[in-house]
């Protein structure tokens, strides 16, 4: 399930703090209201988490991973390694 953030269309809330989060699933209907203050608000375009490469893939695992694995020639032709 996505995680959602969500702040208020003005001013600030002592119970939600102006911006919170919530897991949502895609298919639930817009929020249009904070569920604790009952004022209005508006989603927030936030980062994402992508997990992290931790080497380069060498030539050897992307064969073993099923890849062809091509390298560019003098000429700028590629033949297949």
């Amino acid at each position: 399930m996505p995680i959602y953030e969500y702040e208020l269309c003005d001013g600030d809330c002592v119970v939600c703090g102006g911006r919170f989060t919530l897991y949502r699933p895609v298919n639930a209907p817009p929020l249009t209201k904070c569920p604790a203050c009952k004022r209005p608000v508006r989603k927030v375009i936030s980062n994402f988490n992508t997990p992290n490469k931790l080497k380069p893939l060498s030539v050897t695992d992307a064969k073993k991973a099923g890849f062809t694995v091509y390298k560019r020639t003098v000429k700028g032709e590629y033949e297949k390694q």
